[in-house]
């Protein structure tokens, strides 16, 4: 029974990448010390995985049913300069910026779906046209009605306390956010129907339309997702940071697409698990944080994170196939 029990664990998808993020973790308490686990130091990877976990699950959703979104490059900044420009240059309610952020993730998510389910141009192309048009879109309208590139914005203390301010002085609010929406996405992807649309979509497209699942408003659904969650996460930067720039947000695209990659998810669809994007998510932040607190030059710090980046990928895929092809002994 425990050899049994063993390979089933082995076969879940966050198998893996649950064993990547403890070997990072270890590696960098053996080169880094204590220090990395202390407050200041957990802080310093979970602010970073919260803002980029918020975005990795939807994102890691669309490349289990098959699809992919780098738009959310854009919609980052996108996010920051609406609110900021509403409430910062023209003192409008952030209430009212906040429905206009999201609003603005919603069209932005719904154009990328339509397009997709209603073309036969890839995601990866339509998406890339979406980041780029709403990256320009962005920078027009923000010199023209600004004037710059950088607009300050000080929100009301209420506001500021649910979307952007540090607990304790040092833990971003942002990660009760992603506590709060992991915990949602795990309940619709692996408890209910939604879920399973999902990865039957990933498997085969057209078989699951014939199932009757309704793949193409389960595929606008999913871009919406990602679109908002990026807009969201630059909203409560801008918050937390009391001001927006344009540039901010390209490096997520890459930041995220690892992360979903650690965490188990097939670049073909049909596999991968909430859980195991959470735990890439971590991983990557870890990585990309753990290099501060070790003695190494940093100026081999990218050339670090790559190989153990690498590593933790080539890890998980090792023990995917061990699970996939594991057959216990009969007696």
């Amino acid at each position: 029974m425990n050899t049994i029990s063993i390979g089933n664990l082995l076969r879940r998808p966050e198998a893996g990448a649950f064993l990547g993020m403890i070997a990072v973790v270890l590696f960098f308490l053996v080169f880094g010390g204590i220090n990395f686990l202390k407050p200041a130091g957990i802080a310093s990877w979970l602010n970073v995985a919260a803002n980029i976990g918020i975005i990795a699950i939807p994102v890691g959703l669309l490349m289990i049913a098959g699809e992919l979104d780098i738009s959310i490059g854009s919609m980052i900044p996108a996010g920051s300069m609406i609110i900021a420009i509403m409430s910062g240059h023209y003192d409008m309610p952030v209430w009212l910026s906040i429905l206009a952020v999201l609003g603005f993730g919603v069209v932005v998510g719904t154009i990328n779906g339509v397009l997709v389910v209603r073309t036969a141009v890839p995601s990866l192309i339509v998406t890339l046209g979406t980041l780029f048009a709403v990256a320009g879109m962005v920078l027009g309208l923000s010199v023209l009605i600004t004037g710059t590139t950088s607009v300050a914005i000080k929100a009301p203390a209420l506001y500021k306390a649910i979307f952007g301010q540090f607990i304790g002085g040092t833990y971003q609010v942002i990660i009760l956010w992603w506590i709060l929406l992991t915990a949602v996405y795990v309940f619709y992807v692996h408890y209910s129907k939604f879920g399973n649309w999902i990865f039957a979509m990933g498997g085969d497209r057209e078989s699951a339309r014939n199932a009757g699942i309704p793949t193409t408003r389960l595929t606008i659904i999913l871009f919406i997702l990602s679109a908002t969650s990026a807009s969201f996460v630059g909203m409560c930067q801008a918050l937390l940071f009391n001001s927006a720039q344009v540039s901010a947000g390209m490096s997520y695209i890459f930041n995220v697409i690892i992360s979903v990659v650690v965490g188990g998810v097939v670049l073909t669809g049909g596999f991968g698990s909430v859980v195991g994007i959470v735990f890439g998510t971590i991983t990557f932040a870890v990585v990309n944080q753990g290099i501060y607190f070790t003695s190494f030059d940093r100026n081999w710090s990218s050339l670090i994170i790559g190989v153990m980046l690498l590593v933790a990928v080539l890890m998980n895929n090792t023990f995917r196939t061990m699970a996939l092809s594991y057959a216990p002994k009969k007696k």
